[in-house]
C-alpha cells in the first residue's frame, strides 16, 4: 500500500524491500513496483519508507536505515522498534544534524510508546504530545487522528482539517506514509512534505465519489 501510494504520488522508481526471503518477482496488480532484497539496495541514494509491516524483523534494518537513508518516513512497526531501543532513538535524533530529513507518523498508541506514556495522556493534549515528539526526536511528526497534527522542531504546529471517518479503514496510514515519502523523494523539505501529504490524504477522502467503494488500495491508486 505504501509503495503503491508512493508510485501514484510521483516518486518515480519504487523499490519494495520485503524482509521475507521468499520475495515475489513482481506484483500482478502493480507490475511497476520493483522487488529487491534490502541488502542489495543503495540506501544512501534512496528515500526510505519503513515500518509499514515487517513486525519485529524490521529492527535489524533500522540502524542502517537511520544512519544511511538521506530522507526517511518511519511508521508503525519501525516506531515500535525505536520506542523499545534507546540506541535507535539516539540515531533518530541525530539525523537532523546530519541533514537527513525525517518524518514520523505515529497514531496515539505509537506516540505513547515513544514517550513512555499512555494513550489517554496523548489524547488529552495532542498538541503538546506532537511538539514533544518533534523536539525529542528532532523530526517532523504527524500525530494521526481526527485533526491530525504536524509538528516540527522550532516551528508552529499545524492542525489538519481535511479528512473524515473513511480514513479509519485499515491500511490508510500506510498510504499516508507512501504519499509523504513521494513528496520527500520529489525534493520537498520534511515539514512541507508532511503537511502536503496529510492534507491531500484527507482531501481525497473528503472528495470520494458517492457510491464508489472506499478502501486503502483504492486510495493509494488515487494519490497525486
Amino acid at each position: 500500500l505504501a509503495a503503491s501510494a508512493a508510485l501514484h504520488g510521483g516518486a518515480g522508481r519504487v523499490f519494495v524491500a520485503l524482509l521475507d526471503r521468499s520475495q515475489p518477482a513482481l506484483s500482478p496488480i502493480q507490475p511497476e513496483l520493483m522487488f529487491r532484497d534490502p541488502a542489495s539496495l543503495n540506501w544512501p541514494q534512496l528515500t526510505a519508507v519503513c515500518g509499514c509491516g515487517g513486525g519485529a524483523a524490521v529492527q535489524a534494518w533500522l540502524p542502517r536505515m537511520l544512519a544511511e537513508a538521506p530522507r526517511a518516513v518511519f511508521d508503525a512497526d519501525a516506531l515500535n522498534a525505536i520506542a523499545a531501543d534507546g540506541a535507535l532513538q539516539k540515531l533518530l535524533a541525530a539525523r537532523l544534524g546530519k541533514g537527513q530529513p525525517t518524518v514520523l507518523t505515529p497514531h496515539p498508541l505509537e506516540a505513547a510508546r515513544l514517550l513512555g506514556s499512555d494513550t489517554a495522556a496523548i489524547q488529552s493534549d495532542r498538541l503538546a504530545a506532537a511538539r514533544t515528539l518533534a523536539q525529542r526526536f528532532q523530526s517532523v511528526v504527524v500525530l494521526k487522528g481526527s485533526g491530525s497534527i504536524v509538528a516540527a522542531p522550532r516551528a508552529a504546529p499545524f492542525v489538519n482539517l481535511s479528512g473524515n471517518a473513511r480514513l479509519a479503514t485499515g491500511g490508510t496510514g500506510d498510504v499516508l506514509a507512501g504519499m509523504i515519502g513521494a513528496r520527500l523523494a520529489a525534493g520537498l523539505d520534511a515539514l512541507a512534505a508532511a503537511r502536503s501529504g496529510v492534507w491531500q490524504h484527507g482531501a481525497l477522502a473528503d472528495g470520494w465519489p458517492a457510491g464508489q467503494p472506499f478502501s486503502a488500495s483504492a486510495l493509494a491508486a488515487a494519490c497525486r
